[in-house]
Order: C-alpha cells, then sequence, then structure tokens
C-alpha cells in the first residue's frame, strides 16, 4: 500500500445494495475453506456483559484472501429492551476492515447488515453439504430480521417447495409469512409450535435468542439437518443436548463452539465431548471430511458466527463499494 489512503464508512443505506446472496455465499465458503487450509489467522471471541446485562461480543480474524492479507474485528452490543425503550435496534455494532500488512484501516462498516447476510451465507454454505437430497421443506424458528434474511438463502442452495415458520410472537410469524410468501414465490405455514414446524421439515434453521431449548430430540425427524444459529453465547441455547448427542455434529469453529455454542451444552451436561464432533465446516468445504453420507443421517450444524465470516463479508463489501463509489471516505490520521 502506497501513499496516503483514507477509510471507507459505510452505513446500513449503503451496505443492503451490496449485499449479494450469492457472492457472498461463495465468499463464506472461500473464508471456511481457508481456515481448513491454514490460510486464516489470529482468531479470537470475547463476550462481556454491562451492569445493566447489555451484553457485548467482540469477534476478530484474518484472511489471507487472494494475494492481500485483510484483518476483521466486529464488536456489537445486544439488548433486546432497545426496540421498545429506546426506539433503538437490539443488535448495534460496527465492522473494521484493516489491511493485514499495513494495518491501516480500510473501512468502517456498519454490522447489523451484514452480520445477518454473512451468517445467512454461512448457514447455506453448510447446507449444500449437509442438507438431505431434495429437501423440498424447511422449517425457520425465528421470524425477524436473521429469519427473514435466512429465507432468501435457502432458497439459493435447496429446491424449497414450502416453508413452516415460528416465532414466539405470533404476529411476527404470520408477518413473516406474508412476507416470504411473496418474496420467494412459495407457500410459507406459521406453526403454533416450534415441535410442529420442525416435524414437518428435513431442514430446520433455529435463529432466535432463546435461552431455554425450543426442540428436544423427539421434535425432528431422522434425516433431518437442523442448522441451530442462534447460541453464540453461554447462556443461549436452541437446542436440547439429546439432540446433539444422537447426531453428527458439524460446527463452524471448535473452540468458539465448546465455548459458547449448543456444543457447550452437550458438553457441560456430559453428553458429548470436543472429539465427538465430526468436522468442522471448513473441512468438509475443502473436501478434507465427508458432509451427509446417507439420507438416514440426522446432523446438527452449530453455528456460533465467525469473524472470518465478518471478515469475508467485509472484504466483499469494501471492494464492491470501491468499485460503485459507495460511502464516505475519512481521514482518520490527517
Amino acid at each position: 500500500m502506497n501513499g496516503t489512503p483514507k477509510t471507507l464508512l459505510l452505513t446500513r443505506a449503503d451496505l443492503e445494495p451490496l449485499m449479494d446472496p450469492s457472492r457472498l455465499i461463495d465468499a463464506v465458503e472461500k473464508a471456511f475453506r481457508a481456515r481448513s487450509a491454514g490460510g486464516s489467522f489470529g482468531n479470537a471471541m470475547i463476550h462481556g456483559t454491562t451492569p445493566g446485562a447489555l451484553e457485548f461480543h467482540v469477534k476478530a480474524g484474518g484472511l489471507v484472501w487472494d494475494d492481500r492479507l485483510y484483518y476483521g474485528l466486529k464488536a456489537n452490543g445486544s439488548c433486546f429492551g432497545n426496540r421498545e425503550s429506546r426506539g433503538l435496534p437490539n443488535i448495534l455494532g460496527a465492522i473494521l476492515l484493516f489491511d493485514g500488512e499495513s494495518g491501516y484501516p480500510l473501512a468502517i462498516l456498519e454490522s447489523t447488515v451484514l452480520t445477518r447476510h454473512r451468517t445467512a451465507a454461512g448457514t447455506a454454505a453448510a447446507l449444500r453439504r449437509l442438507a438431505p437430497a431434495g429437501a423440498g421443506t424447511a422449517a425457520i424458528l425465528g421470524c425477524g430480521s436473521q429469519g427473514r434474511t435466512h429465507a432468501r438463502y435457502l432458497r439459493e442452495v435447496l429446491p424449497l417447495a414450502e416453508i413452516w415458520a415460528y416465532d414466539a410472537d405470533p404476529s411476527a410469524a404470520r408477518a413473516f409469512a406474508a412476507a416470504a410468501a411473496g418474496d420467494l414465490s412459495l407457500p410459507v405455514h406459521v406453526a403454533e409450535r416450534p415441535a410442529e414446524a420442525a416435524s414437518r421439515s428435513r431442514v430446520i434453521v433455529t435463529c432466535t435468542p432463546s435461552r431455554v431449548p425450543l426442540l428436544a430430540k423427539g421434535d425432528i425427524r431422522p434425516g433431518t439437518t437442523v442448522a441451530a444459529v442462534g447460541a453464540d453465547s453461554p447462556d443461549k441455547q436452541e437446542l436440547e443436548a439429546r439432540v446433539l448427542a444422537g447426531a453428527k455434529v458439524v460446527v463452524d469453529i471448535l473452540d468458539q463452539c465448546a465455548a459458547a455454542g449448543e456444543l457447550h451444552h452437550a458438553i457441560a451436561e456430559g453428553m458429548m465431548s470436543r472429539t465427538d464432533v465430526h468436522a468442522e465446516i471448513g473441512d468438509i468445504i475443502a473436501g478434507l471430511k465427508p458432509g451427509r453420507e446417507s439420507d438416514a443421517e440426522t446432523i446438527v450444524y452449530d453455528a456460533t458466527g465467525t469473524a472470518l465470516q465478518d471478515a469475508a463479508g467485509a472484504i466483499v463489501a469494501y471492494e464492491e463499494a470501491r468499485r460503485r463509489g459507495v460511502g464516505r471516505a475519512l481521514e482518520l490520521f490527517a
């Protein structure tokens, strides 16, 4: 990097038009593959809470990306009373994208848009390898912004014919069903209970902030793939530990899932150990380990969300924003 660079500021409004599902799925796959091949570095995750119980999490990680090094750092604050009490989003934060050689901050990006899309892209990348063949029915538990984004990304990788939706707020599930049916041109049914949606589906995505299990082992048909996305801190849980204990378990990053994902609870309850995990998803994408091996397998993909996904999404957004001339250039060191 020569000369005096500038830092690109990308707001929520800047980012949404840059989010292309096909390109982001490919980018997240590239990041997972890089981890498997030793092309990632400095991965870390920190959780903390304020005296008012506001949860902060920080994720950081670097990628060897073509002929360049990048390092990404995301800090998010989660306050699930924000929308009602302050008129603010429940999750707020920012991503910093650095040049991996000079350390220069290339971009500051609003984090929630990118987090929604990179999370759904990670689920889609996993389901390409883990979903049962011909899976036409999917359940989405959690009908907020993450659930809506997942519906769009699932359509990229599955031959979807219908969706079953559940939310703790029935009005949210009904709104999701109406919007998704129009956007995707397929039937979307509202379930009264999580088990109802799960029992009708071959693919299940859980993307809630739940702190109590939503699904038990008996709620899930053999041969189903469950992508558990919501548990990204030690106190969150969407699946009973027995669901994992009886399944092939694939994780995004083993250390993170053992510390903060669904795997964390299965280990704490003595039902699994780290060595029982089949693979990290990067090893499957890289062809080092098999994904789904039979229609009879029940598979759980435990996804805590990785800084490598954040970095990959930020790289794609940064490069596309520069190409389009989007964003505001800042001189941080003027």
